[in-house]
């Protein structure tokens, strides 16, 4: 079973995607998640983003996913870097890196021969349109721009960092933009997929609906 579920920064996906799995006992792999890593690398060796020095990164980037306790791991070099992929510039570098089509190829070909070993549930920005086109179930997650910045910047208070609400809401609409009008794989709604809005909706009334029609 493949299950895709897309969508912009802040509507849950990968919150629900993470009660959806365990629902259905399947692996949940966050692929939004792998592009933090990246980005995390860029920022680590202060690289300006351009195409030439993507293409240098890529050669020398180490990601490996996996699996503790029942949740998704992420390490860079051999180091996990779970906690320092969530800061918010992160978030705002992991965008720009996303829209140069090198990296997108990179991850494409990595969550493919994933998805080709086992069942799983893949969330991002991509994966119905362009990662698993013939993915069994797709999914996408829509909520206001408010609600999105506030769940954003509750999260970052969460784990105890300095965040600025407005900034976080006008880092997000930039984001929207920027992952809506890219060149390659841009995010955008699949023709078969099942729009889900968030906003008024808590992860267990999303997850329900979704195990509604995978269950039809």
């Amino acid at each position: 079973m493949k299950i895709a579920v897309d969508g912009a920064s802040a509507t849950g996906k990968s919150t629900v995607c993470g009660v959806l799995s365990k629902k259905l006992d399947i692996l949940h792999l966050d692929t939004g998640a792998m592009y933090r890593v990246a980005a995390l690398k860029a920022d680590r060796l202060g690289m300006e983003l351009n195409f030439e020095n993507v293409g240098k990164l890529l050669k020398v980037l180490d990601i490996d996913i996996r699996y503790i306790d029942g949740k998704q791991q992420e390490f860079l070099d051999g180091e996990c870097v779970t906690n320092e992929i969530r800061q918010h510039h992160i978030s705002k570098l992991a965008s720009d890196i996303s829209a140069f089509s090198p990296v997108r190829i990179f991850m494409m070909e990595l969550q493919r021969k994933i998805a080709k070993k086992i069942s799983c549930i893949m969330d991002g920005r991509d994966i119905g349109t362009y990662v698993l086109p013939n993915a069994d179930f797709k999914f996408f997650l829509t909520a206001e721009l408010d609600c999105r910045a506030n769940r954003r910047y509750k999260e970052l208070l969460a784990r105890g960092q300095e965040a600025d609400y407005e900034k976080v809401k006008e880092d997000i609409r930039v984001r929207d933009f920027n992952d809506t009008n890219r060149e390659v794989a841009p995010l955008k709604k699949a023709d078969d997929a099942i729009e889900i809005d968030s906003t008024a909706l808590g992860v267990d009334e999303v997850v329900a609906l979704m195990l509604k029609q995978i269950r039809k």
